[in-house]
């Protein structure tokens, strides 16, 4: 069996990112498609104290109508700008320095799409995830199409007989169809673990940064991945929105 999990590049996404990413055995970056304004794709949530800040990469005309592997960004000081904040807002953390080399690390990168890419593989290495997985840039297979058929078609491409994805894509599948194809849907069951961070606890869709920070090597211990089967994960749904 394999599976496959399809994402577009995001920010230094959060933990529960990664717990998806640990039952892949192939990951592709969903790099060629729109960007879309208001998504995690060039920001991601930080906490200082009780307030909630964002770590945005600024775009040039905020990226309207462009693929997400030709986002430019609007200045040229956005990295600095970044450490900086990044080093005020973890300044409590044990492992502050841990996340900041990263950082740093992921931003060593020219383009916008190539330091988004390398925030997740970097994060991942540090977190001890799928080091013998296979990673892919959709923008490099060759394989075209729109909305759930490309989807199935990338999964094809690359022998996956399980396509694991996030909540989002209920809105589109095809479930059947893939099921004809042979290939099992399985959506993430998302532990949202907390953290301890200074006396309190984090929400669990704080950055992987800030994860890293607090609990330093013990990181890892705090994800756990589980799936539901789509017809599972649509019952679930469907009770939750009755309630």
């Amino acid at each position: 069996m394999t599976t496959v999990v399809i994402s577009q590049p995001m920010l230094f996404p959060w933990p529960g990112f990664f717990e998806q990413l640990q039952l892949a055995d192939v990951f592709i970056h969903l790099d060629d498609v729109q960007f879309s304004k208001g998504s995690f794709t060039n920001r991601v949530q930080l906490q200082h104290g009780d307030e909630t800040r964002w770590l945005t990469v600024p775009l040039q005309g905020k990226g309207s109508f462009q693929l997400i592997k030709d986002l430019r960004p609007a200045n040229d000081s956005w990295r600095r700008d970044h450490v900086t904040a990044l080093t005020s807002v973890l300044a409590a953390a044990p492992n502050c320095a841990e996340a900041v080399a990263l950082l740093r690390e992921a931003y060593a990168e020219d383009s916008v799409v190539d330091a988004l890419i390398a925030s997740i593989d970097a994060s991942a290495r540090k977190l001890g995830i799928g080091a013998d997985r296979s990673i892919l840039k959709s923008s490099e297979m060759d394989v075209s199409g729109r909305s759930w058929q490309r989807v199935l078609d990338l999964v094809l491409s690359v022998g996956g007989t399980r396509y694991l994805t996030g909540h989002g894509a209920a809105e589109y599948l095809d479930h059947s169809a893939f099921e004809a194809a042979g290939v099992t849907v399985l959506y993430m069951d998302y532990s949202l673990t907390t953290w301890p961070r200074d006396g309190s606890t984090a929400t669990p869709y704080l950055s992987v940064l800030d994860l890293i920070a607090w609990a330093g090597e013990n990181a890892a211990s705090y994800l756990h991945p589980a799936t539901l089967s789509w017809t599972e994960f649509l019952q679930k749904r469907e009770l939750n929105n009755e309630q």
